[in-house]
Parts: C-alpha cells; structure tokens; sequence
C-alpha cells in the first residue's frame, strides 16, 4: 500500500482548524505584549516544544490512558467528536472556544510575559482538549490501518508551521487585519465541523452496526 497522502492531509487540516496558527497570532502577542524581540522568540520556541511535546503524548499514551480507565476507542471517538463539534461551533460564531481559552484578560495581563509559553498558550490554548481527542482518535486510525508515517508527515507538517508562524507572529501581526482573522477562524470551523462529524459518524457505525446497512 502506497503513502495515504489523503489521511496525512486530514491530519494536517484537522490540527490547523483546531489550533489555528493564524488566529492565534494575536492571542501569541497580547501575551508577549511589552517583551523584547529575544522574550518573544524564547516564549515562540518554548511553545512550539512543548506543543510538540504535548501532541507526541496524546499520540503515544492516548491508548494506554484509555485502557487504564476501561474507556473503548468508539465511546471515546463519540466524545471526542462531540467536544470538537463544540469547538467547531464556537468558532463559527466567531468567538474562542471556552475548552481552548485561556485565562482571563485580567489575569492575562498580570502575567509575566516571559512564563506564559507553557500556562496558557501551550496547554490550554494550543494543546486543550479538542486536540487531545483529536489527536488520540488519528492514532488509533493510524494503528488499525497501518498508517503510522501519514500520521507522522502531517503532525511532523504541522508543528513545523506553527513553530514558522509563533516566531514570524510579530512580523504577520503587523499585517494581519482583523476581519481576516474573523474569516479564518470561521473556516477553520467549517473544516473542524466536518472532521468532528466525521468522528461522530464513524464511531455510530462501529457502536451500533445497524446504522450501516
């Protein structure tokens, strides 16, 4: 069986609706706002590795985390789906998904530029929820058929642009309107509804047989 360049391109397609690099920018420099040049490339390096960090995880452990607590890869594609559709939703209305948040703007501003790239831009805002489930449902996919290097080339694709864009978001902020990030995020909401339905479909099907004939 040759490479599934279709299923690496989902991979991709899924994570950047879900983490949206390009929406993000703002969200990269309010956070950073007041820090030096070298902050800001320190705080983008740091959460580009600890996103990248995060992703491995739920890939490698998602099964074995799923097997301690008795829970089978459908009911957790089920849930999954649902959580991203929620995601999905809210950013076709055009606002941040609450699973994705961040803090508070009030807290935003207290914090120290410099400790945000883990708490919150990492974890919750780039590595939340939705890319967890996510993530967990393309390995076990990838597992069960035998396709671990697409998995691979479009997560690897990925965290490539991000870390690109989390280093160039100063120079993409500066020409980076607001209507334009409005209309990003609604596409990619499109896109991640229609993967979140997909998971939905896909774990019906195996949960109850009937649905397929």
């Amino acid at each position: 069986m040759g490479f599934d360049f279709a299923f690496a391109t989902k991979v991709f397609a899924a994570l950047f609706a879900i983490m949206n690099p390009i929406a993000n920018v703002p969200v990269f420099l309010s956070l950073t706002e007041g820090a030096s040049a070298e902050a800001q490339r320190r705080v983008a390096v740091t959460a580009a590795i600890g996103t990248t960090i995060g992703c491995l995880i739920a890939v490698l452990a998602g099964r074995l985390v799923l097997g301690i607590f008795g829970i089978s890869v459908n009911d957790f594609r089920l849930a999954g789906g649902l959580l991203v559709l929620l995601i999905a939703l809210s950013m076709l209305q055009g606002s941040a998904s609450h699973a994705h948040a961040a803090t508070p703007k009030e807290q935003i501003e207290a914090i120290d530029p410099a400790s945000v790239a883990i708490y919150p831009l990492t974890v919750p805002l780039l590595v939340g929820p939705g890319t967890i489930a996510t993530l967990i449902v393309f390995a076990e996919t990838a597992h069960t058929q035998d396709k671990i290097s697409e998995l691979a080339a479009g997560l690897s694709a990925f965290l490539l642009l991000l870390a690109a864009a989390l280093l160039a978001a100063p120079f993409i902020g500066r020409h980076l309107s607001q209507e334009a990030t409005a209309i990003t995020r609604r596409l990619m909401g499109m896109i991640l509804a229609a993967v979140a339905m997909e998971m939905i479909v896909t774990s019906l099907r195996a949960i109850f047989p009937g649905l397929t004939r």
